[in-house]
């Protein structure tokens, strides 16, 4: 299972693309109105408008499912992890929506949720890549859902240079990353696991670009040890 999120400013182009597909299965909904889409849309508005100063409310969230699970995935199945996914990620004080849809060969939901809580307050989406990613394979091992070949079933002890370094310095990131509050944080880390990091300037300029981590002589940018460690990500 993973999950993609996007921020967005206006709850009526997320409501209208989610429930005007063909097919689409309105599972859920948590604090709007059901009368029609129009009340649903208004619902979402009239929270939002509590905190009039967030400029991108909406939380459009695609929650995707392997095919190879497609047996088991009932509504019931989907809307259950889909409610333990919001709870983890911070949005169950919230307004939302949890529609199905039919348009690919893996079945997957479509979540609509208000950033602006019940108490208005925004809920935060610091490191919230990061969150989601760990989320989603918490909640994918313990359903014993599919996991795709890929870093985290990396036979390890098989790997050469650099890709064996280059692994070695995901498996770290992966860890301090979410505990580390700053660069200066960061960095201290992954000194202590003999990782160095720098951040790249644009030319002669102060601002910063990229950043770099090295290992065992290794240099990789950041987006090539995963594209959740560039600099924008982290």
């Amino acid at each position: 299972m993973i999950a993609k999120i996007i921020q967005g400013s206006g709850f009526a182009g997320a409501v209208n693309y989610v429930m005007d597909k063909k097919n689409a299965r309105l599972l859920f909904a948590e604090g709007v109105r059901l009368k029609d889409k129009a009340s649903i849309i208004q619902s979402f508005i009239t929270q939002s408008k509590m905190k009039p100063n967030v400029s991108k409310p909406v939380a459009h969230i695609s929650l995707d499912f392997s095919a190879q699970d497609k047996n088991r995935l009932t509504d019931k199945f989907m809307v259950g992890v889909a409610h333990e996914y919001l709870a983890k990620m911070g949005y169950e004080n919230t307004q939302y929506i949890v529609v199905r849809h039919f348009d690919t060969e893996h079945p997957h939901l479509h979540l609509v949720i208000n950033r602006i809580d019940n108490n208005c307050s925004r809920i935060s989406d610091k490191k919230e890549k990061l969150r989601n990613t760990k989320v989603c394979m918490e909640l994918t091992k313990r359903y014993g859902l599919y996991i795709a070949p890929g870093k985290e079933n990396v036979k390890e002890h098989r790997l050469r240079e650099p890709d064996k370094t280059k692994y070695e310095i995901y498996r770290t990131l992966q860890s301090v990353v979410p505990q580390c509050q700053n660069w200066q944080e960061l960095e201290a880390a992954l000194r202590n696991s003999g990782i160095t990091i720098e951040l790249r300037k644009n030319g002669n300029t102060d601002k910063i670009q990229g950043v770099r981590f090295g290992k065992n002589g290794y240099e990789f940018n950041g987006s090539k040890v995963d594209r959740a460690f560039s600099y924008s990500k982290i």
